[in-house]
């Protein structure tokens, strides 16, 4: 829900520009601030016929990160794929000059659906469970068989190397987070445990999926999607910010997490749903069954009684969801970093950080079945 805007903008300044620029979002503007899409503030603009848009933003003052907050690239992905079958919000405008609110914006439209921060969808009838989950899976595989240069996209990213150049990423991410010491104790912040095999495991060649560059998301989850007020249907999906040209099975792996972290120890962990357990939700597919619904949409043509493909696919999305997995214990470890510097305090970023022992323990254990796997493949 939107309410009170805590990152003020100059609201007459922006009807100013619209007035000259698209007139047809009408003004003056009533303006409300959403909660979510905090790494980018979002603001809901209401016209006086009671028309809603969206307004995104780059954050007010000198940015960190010099890839992040790119509104630029979620503005240019979003008209792009307007039109394909890939459901996304219709893109208005893109504004780059820092005098109109003082950073750059872009407007969208209002989806006016359902958004389910739960991945159990709760409070909803099982068959009505089991399409939300469909639709988000053949959704996410329309994206993924986009040609980029199809829709002008072609240097939106590289188009090969995408695990290669996360897993030197993260290296160096996890090696200056490890090295961090706490503030009063002087006590580093450590290594994730299995570092050095994940690494090794990662880096291997032939134990990687085959080398791919499609458009991803980049953060693909059902809580980035809006569905139809009444229908099981995408209507759009949000938050582009991450997207790029990277390995489709990234977002897949993305997707699927929770059938995965749900067998993990809540007390250990954080984000766990223990309604991903098997039967424990009537209604909610099988991680299976959604990624042979997957497939059968990315590449129709394949012969599903294939033994050979659907190993091969079997083990390369065991792969990147170990990967997937460890990138969530580094994520941990930045914050456990945080922590130690007293960059943050609250017991919430504490039961994070302490939670990269269990993910990375857990990346390895999945990194050790896909190894398994891969022997079993040599031999067919």
């Amino acid at each position: 829900m939107a309410g009170r805007v805590r990152h003020p903008i100059d609201i007459r300044s922006l009807e100013r520009w619209l007035n000259k620029t698209v007139p047809e979002i009408e003004t003056p503007l009533e303006v409300h601030q959403f909660g979510f899409g905090q790494s980018n503030p979002t603001y809901q603009l209401t016209t006086p016929s009671g028309d809603r848009y969206v307004l995104r933003k780059k954050p007010p003052g000198k940015l960190v990160s010099k890839t992040a907050h790119k509104v630029e690239r979620e503005y240019r992905i979003i008209a792009a794929l307007s039109t394909t079958d890939v459901p996304v919000p219709r893109a208005y405008c893109l504004c780059e000059d820092d005098s109109v609110i003082g950073t750059p914006f872009y407007i969208m439209e209002f989806l006016d659906g359902r958004i389910f921060e739960d991945p159990v969808i709760p409070n909803v009838l099982p068959d009505h469970r089991r399409a939300i989950w469909a639709d988000a899976v053949r959704t996410l595989a329309k994206l993924h068989r986009i040609d980029p240069k199809s829709v002008g996209l072609e240097s939106f990213g590289r188009h090969d190397g995408f695990y290669n150049r996360q897993i030197a990423t993260w290296k160096q991410i996890c090696g200056a987070q490890a090295a961090v010491e706490d503030v009063d104790t002087k006590e580093q912040v450590g290594q994730l445990p299995f570092f050095e095999e994940l690494m090794a495991f990662f880096s291997d060649g032939k134990a990687q999926p085959a080398d791919k560059g499609t458009l991803i998301h980049g953060d693909f989850k059902i809580d980035n999607l809006v569905f139809h007020k009444t229908e099981p249907r995408v209507i759009g999906i949000l938050d582009w910010e991450m997207s790029t040209i990277g390995h489709p099975l990234s977002d897949l792996a993305n997707l699927l997490t929770p059938y995965y972290t749900a067998f993990l120890d809540p007390a250990r962990s954080v984000h766990l749903h223990p309604g991903f357990l098997p039967k424990a939700t009537r209604g909610l597919p099988s991680r299976e069954d959604l990624t042979e619904l997957y497939f059968a949409v990315l590449e129709p043509e394949a012969r599903e009684e294939d033994r050979a493909v659907v190993e091969t696919r079997r083990r390369e999305l065991q792969w990147a969801q170990a990967f997937s997995i460890f990138r969530l214990a580094a994520i941990c470890q930045g914050i456990a970093a945080r922590l130690a510097r007293r960059q943050a305090s609250s017991e919430q970023a504490k039961r994070h950080g302490d939670a990269r022992t269990l993910f990375a323990e857990f990346a390895w254990e999945l990194a050790q079945s896909s190894k398994g796997a891969e022997a079993k493949k040599s031999k067919l």
